[in-house]
């Protein structure tokens, strides 16, 4: 069964290399996206109350992306990123995520989801 992949796009006024941290650190992770992370090598764990889900590192570059595969999606294309990109006139930052859901109903979820995350995100950086 093939997925829905979805982009949503968070302008975020901090510097891409603070913003990388966020999302490619442990401790940055656990600011604002799960309770507990846990990272050997390139395989992550993500722990939310009663629930761990864990994630392999497929690419990263330091203050540019960062993107995850969920470990028990191995056998389809999914997977989901964190794209810090910087306008070159404005210098404005943004952050892009990408993701995947099931089916539309469950992207729709998933967005709000995504949006709920990212203002714990500037919250917590108070962006």
């Amino acid at each position: 069964m093939s997925k829905v992949k979805f982009e949503l796009e968070f302008p975020i006024h901090a510097s891409p290399s603070m913003l990388y941290q966020y999302f490619a650190t442990p401790a940055g992770l656990e600011e604002w996206f799960a309770d507990r992370v846990n990272s050997r090598g390139k395989l992550i764990t993500f722990i939310w109350d009663d629930s761990e889900e864990e994630a392999k590192i497929i690419t990263k570059k330091a203050d540019e992306r960062i993107k995850f595969k969920w470990t028990e999606s191995e056998g389809d294309d999914s997977y989901f990123e964190f794209k810090i990109e910087v306008d070159p006139l404005t210098k404005d930052v943004a952050v892009i995520v990408t993701d995947f859901a099931d089916d539309e109903d469950d992207a729709e979820e998933a967005k709000m989801l995504w949006q709920n995350q990212i203002e714990e995100l500037k919250h917590t950086i108070g962006a």
